[in-house]
């Protein structure tokens, strides 16, 4: 974990070295004053001797100027180091996630990976500046602190070693006791996230069903829990102040009493005495700092032993070593396919057989939970087949390079998803290089021009995040103009004019099918009127193929399909899950 974290510090290399450098020189001068301070008290103020007064305080003041001066310098290059390191991490991990599969994301869930790049990323971020100054500041202080008060006098110094290890001891056990909870805080966070993000991504609905109390009561839940955790961690930590306090005021009195006793017998000067009390407060200080840098170390060993995990994550789907590039067609084969979501877990789909030719249009059809969309995912490589083999032009897809296999099988998820930006520029993320022209043919192939044109400013209009500003047919029209843009070899709809009205729906497949020669089409759709043309058709129960033929055959020969048929004909377009309802 630590050599994956420290890798990331790259660049700001050196100023994470020099920080240490300035740190020193800034604890030299800083525990030389107080020695200065005795001897400014002892020969010049006790004597009455103000020219030692003046020269011994010019060099107070000097040394306070550099002490000063290198204790800004540290800072500044702990500050640049730390917020570096923060950078380079968040980008380990976003350049990282973009390799994560469909699965890779369910792994760690949207919310876990969102504070892992925030919150866990923050707590490196202030544990690596402290490391860099207070974990360097603290033990010189306390080394140098203590070697001049053995210096001064070192019987009184043993007051001093008796306090580090009751002070030590006390905060190990807070601190060990402590450890247990902050892992556990991280976890809460996640849980808070999942909330949060659930909510807002679903706010309309939340609305639409008047269901607020119920998501203030999720929210009220999460953060109890997490508030409860931080209040039990930070009570034990709360302790750290009155166990210093009485180590502290301890030794002053010790201090006080054993070196009345030793001025009065001439083996020690008031000045000593009082740069000793200085001296003493900085190793208490010292230690207390120490003890602050555990605490840091323990919350943030679980951040990052957490970002360390997605920066090292191999994704479960990888290039070959010698990856195809190309491909020829959009024929299509599934050679016993077996899915499953998780290792060990149910079939998503099983024993799955057929063979699209390239060019031809494929409907597909089945209730919710029938393996429709987990079936197109294996096309493009979304998520790997659990057995069996899945082909594209002929090529088992795990021969392909994923990016290019992905640029020619071009998949039009269920949820459309648009992003901040022009309609120009999320038109472009189907074809980075794609021209104003080319992205108006594909919006005319999607049936998309028609709405786009009427807007005031065109394909320069703005698109919110999310889409918020366009409906949801919109939407749909646009990604499937996105994936035309890609001029790929298989296009796939997975149920993706669901939000437009039928005319509309219909425009779109014959305009795809007039236009866009040689393309192989699947369509995915609960509504028969939306596949019935294409030249096969898909009939999927329970993660298997029910039946694979033309919409004529399967009339006569599929039950399943004849029952849909008739229920949606009679009944004015009846969803396909209202059958299974009414059987």
């Amino acid at each position: 974990m630590l050599r994956t974290l420290l890798r990331q510090v790259k660049q700001y290399r050196t100023a994470a070295i020099l920080t240490p450098v300035w740190t020193t020189a800034e604890v030299i001068m800083g525990v030389l004053i107080p020695y200065v301070t005795a001897s400014l008290i002892d020969k010049g103020i006790n004597s009455g001797n103000m020219p030692e007064v003046f020269r011994y305080g010019g060099l107070m003041l000097v040394m306070a100027f550099f002490s000063t001066l290198f204790g800004i310098l540290a800072a500044r290059f702990a500050a640049y180091s730390s917020t570096g390191l923060a950078a380079n991490l968040r980008e380990a991990m976003y350049t990282n996630i973009q390799r994560f599969s469909f699965s890779d994301i369910d792994k760690y869930s949207t919310a876990g990976l969102v504070t892992r790049m925030t919150t866990d990323v923050s707590n490196i971020q202030g544990a690596f500046q402290m490391l860099l100054r207070i974990s360097f500041r603290a033990p010189l202080n306390m080394f140098f602190s203590l070697f001049m008060c053995f210096f001064i006098n070192g019987r009184l110094s043993i007051i001093f070693l008796v306090a580090m290890v009751i002070l030590s001891t006390c905060l190990f056990v807070l601190i060990r006791r402590a450890a247990k909870l902050f892992v556990q805080i991280f976890e809460r966070y996640d849980n808070l996230n999942g909330v949060i993000q659930e909510n807002i991504s679903g706010i309309r609905v939340v609305k639409a069903f008047v269901r607020e109390d119920h998501e203030l009561s999720k929210f009220d839940k999460a953060a109890l829990s997490l508030y409860n955790l931080n209040v039990k961690a930070e009570s034990l930590m709360a302790l750290n102040h009155p166990v210093m306090n009485l180590v502290v005021y301890s030794c002053i009195i010790s201090l006080s009493w054993f070196g009345a006793h030793f001025i009065v017998g001439g083996s020690l000067t008031t000045g000593q005495l009082t740069s000793l009390f200085t001296y003493i407060m900085t190793v208490m200080s010292s230690l207390m700092m120490l003890s602050m840098i555990f605490v840091q170390l323990t919350q943030s060993a679980a951040s990052g032993k957490r970002i360390a995990d997605v920066i090292n994550e191999e994704p479960d789907m990888y290039d070959p070593e010698d990856p195809v590039k190309e491909v020829k067609d959009g024929s299509i084969d599934f050679e016993n396919v077996s899915f499953a979501y998780t290792k060990g877990g149910d079939y998503a789909l099983e024993g799955i057989n057929f063979h699209i030719d390239a060019g031809e249009t494929i409907g597909v059809i089945g209730g919710t939970g029938s393996g429709k969309s987990s079936l197109i995912y294996l096309i493009s490589r979304l998520y790997d087949v659990s057995e069996g083999c899945v082909k594209v032009g002929g090529l088992d897809v795990r021969s392909y390079e994923m990016e290019s296999l992905r640029n020619q099988v071009a998949v039009v998820l269920q949820k459309s998803t648009l992003f901040s930006g022009t309609i120009l520029d999320n038109l472009r993320w189907g074809r980075e290089d794609a021209t104003e022209e080319e992205c108006i043919e594909a919006c005319r192939q999607a049936c998309a021009d028609e709405f786009i044109s009427q807007m005031p400013d065109g394909y320069n209009t703005y698109i919110d995040q999310g889409g918020t500003n366009v409906s949801g047919g919109q939407r749909q029209r646009i990604c499937i103009a996105m994936a035309l843009l890609k001029k790929p070899k298989v296009l796939i709809l997975d149920d993706s004019t669901s939000a437009v009205d039928t005319a509309t729906d219909s425009h779109i497949r014959a305009a795809l099918a007039g236009r866009v020669e040689g393309l192989t089409k699947i369509i995915i759709s609960q509504r028969i009127l939306s596949i019935r043309d294409a030249d096969r058709i898909i009939v999927m129960e329970d993660g298997r193929v029910a039946a694979f033929d033309t919409h004529e055959n399967l009339l006569e020969n599929c039950d399943i399909y004849k029952d849909i048929y008739e229920m949606q004909t009679s009944g004015g377009e009846a969803d396909f899950d209202e059958k299974e309802v009414v059987s």
